[in-house]
């Protein structure tokens, strides 16, 4: 259930002297995914990846991988996903670079102790928190976008001063193939190796302890994740997905929003996690939504995008057959031509769609765009929450008053009003889901924060005892009395500093 076994690479890490003592102590009988996790192990033991220096300097090799090897990387994506190498640079590299980039520059404000507020208690005490690294994580990537949701979150491993096993998706088997071969050319091989496999690959390695496991996919798959970290009190991170719905208002500039809609839905064919997955609008509008996507459609991809380099292609022929079997009981207003020799499926438009229909029963996950026809956006509100919280929840509207009620009343990992997918380039905004849709969240500190033990510290100096005689027995009414004073009554030094500073 991990997956879809396709191609399984041997494990091209050079062997280091580290290696080498595991194999001598634990005896070959050990599984190549045990030996590769208790290398990793031993080398974050020696503390080599805390000093900010070192992580800076691999987080630059990273970034020189990503420039130096960007032909091979797009030539990988394209023999994957049928990508061509701009769009690999838009989507997948381009953000990469903008991510380290930031970690770079703010790692040492990140790393810094943090401080807290104090109360009288604690006013000549040194409280702050400190992150630590946990110790050695697990990244279990995704298919759809190889390298940015496999090394987003190594960037984040990396600069917490984590140890970090890889483990690419075998179904995107080409990119999985180049990372594992060439990224230990640029990273430390005993910190941060790449396992590629399938199935019995993926559970060897969620057999072993991890101090946190990162895992983007689907939901399913994701619980077995859960499961399996449990077993060692693992905290985990589940960038999952879901149905992401978008409400189109009435009173919206169709054509605006049709437009931003037809790309977030069809770029990668449909296969991005965050892409809308179906549409609710009045029935008064859906006709004149069919015709802009139409328009929209033949811009970007011309009349035939079966032959535009630009349209990309299903991942393979069991997600084209699974993506063609939504089509059952509905009506194909745009599209819907398909070539299983070729895993094309054309950009698709289904009209007259309910919430009992087969292809509102999962993530699409492809280039199929239902609409839902809803009286507006109270039964819109509602049909939303019946459902599981979705990834993303995308409205277009130029009323403020409708888009502000559809963030009270709704909940989700991002809410995106007239526009889609954007979010995911704000460094600064948290990514993640929210009950079915994922666990926990990364991206720029918030990915530096979640593979981070946020350590609570409290330095006391030895002197000054007689102000700790409240907290000894006897406890007396008096005492509980002090007690309530010194601990309840908060001190905001900065506020303090200020006043002090304006007074002078």
């Amino acid at each position: 259930m991990l997956g879809v076994v396709l191609e399984s690479s041997a494990y091209s890490n050079i062997p280091c002297p580290l290696f080498y003592q595991s194999l001598t102590q634990y005896g070959s009988s050990m599984s190549r995914e045990q030996l590769v996790v208790e290398r990793a192990r031993r080398a974050f033991q020696t503390g080599m990846s805390k000093p900010l220096k070192f992580r800076v300097h691999q987080l630059k090799n990273l970034h020189r991988f990503i420039t130096e090897r960007r032909k091979d990387i797009a030539d990988a994506v394209k023999k994957d996903l049928n990508k061509t190498e701009h769009s690999t640079e838009l989507f997948e590299t381009l953000g990469l670079e903008g991510e380290i980039d930031v970690a770079v520059e703010r790692l040492a404000e990140w790393a810094a102790p943090r401080p807290v507020e104090k109360s009288l208690l604690t006013i000549l005490d040194e409280v702050y928190i400190q992150p630590e690294p946990l110790g050695v994580v697990l990244i279990i990537g995704a298919w759809n976008y190889p390298w940015a949701v496999t090394l987003q979150p190594l960037v984040a491993a990396i600069a917490a001063g984590n140890a970090a096993v890889v483990k690419p998706s075998e179904v995107s088997s080409h990119s999985a193939k180049v990372m594992e071969e060439l990224l230990p050319l640029y990273l430390d091989k005993e910190l941060y190796p790449v396992v590629c496999g399938g199935v019995s690959e993926t559970q060897e390695l969620l057999r072993q302890r991890f101090d946190h496991i990162f895992y983007t996919g689907n939901s399913t798959v994701g619980k077995l994740v859960m499961e399996a970290a449990a077993r060692h009190l693992t905290p985990v991170t589940l960038e999952l997905g879901g149905k992401s719905p978008c409400y189109i208002d009435k009173d919206v500039d169709l054509r605006v929003a049709c437009r931003r809609i037809t790309w977030g839905k069809f770029v990668n064919c449909g296969q991005t996690c965050i892409a809308p997955d179906y549409i609710l609008c009045e029935p008064s509008i859906q006709d004149r939504v069919v015709e802009e996507i139409r328009k929209c459609i033949t811009e970007f991809y011309t009349d035939d995008p079966k032959t535009f380099e630009d349209y990309g292609r299903i991942i393979n022929q069991r997600h084209f057959q699974r993506v063609m079997s939504l089509l059952e009981g509905s009506t194909v207003a745009i599209g819907g031509d398909s070539d299983q020799s070729q895993c094309y499926i054309a950009p698709t438009v289904l009209k007259d769609v309910t919430g009992g229909s087969k292809v509102m029963q999962e993530e699409i996950f492809g280039p199929l765009l239902p609409i839902v026809t809803v009286s507006g956006v109270d039964e819109a509100i509602q049909f939303i929450n019946e459902r599981e919280k979705p990834l993303a929840l995308y409205v277009f509207s130029p009323d403020n008053k409708l888009i502000r009620r559809v963030i009270a009343e709704t909940s989700s990992g991002a809410l995106v009003a007239n526009d889609c997918l954007v979010h995911f380039t704000v460094s600064a905004l948290p990514f993640g889901g929210v009950g079915n849709s994922g666990i926990g969240r990364y991206h720029s500190q918030h990915g530096f924060d979640q593979l981070s033990h946020l350590r609570a510290c409290l330095i006391k100096k030895l002197n000054l005892e007689d102000a700790n005689a409240m907290r000894y027995p006897p406890h007396t009414a008096k005492k509980l009395g002090w007690a309530r004073f010194f601990l309840l009554k908060r001190v905001n030094l900065r506020r303090l500093r200020r006043m002090a500073l304006l007074a002078l």
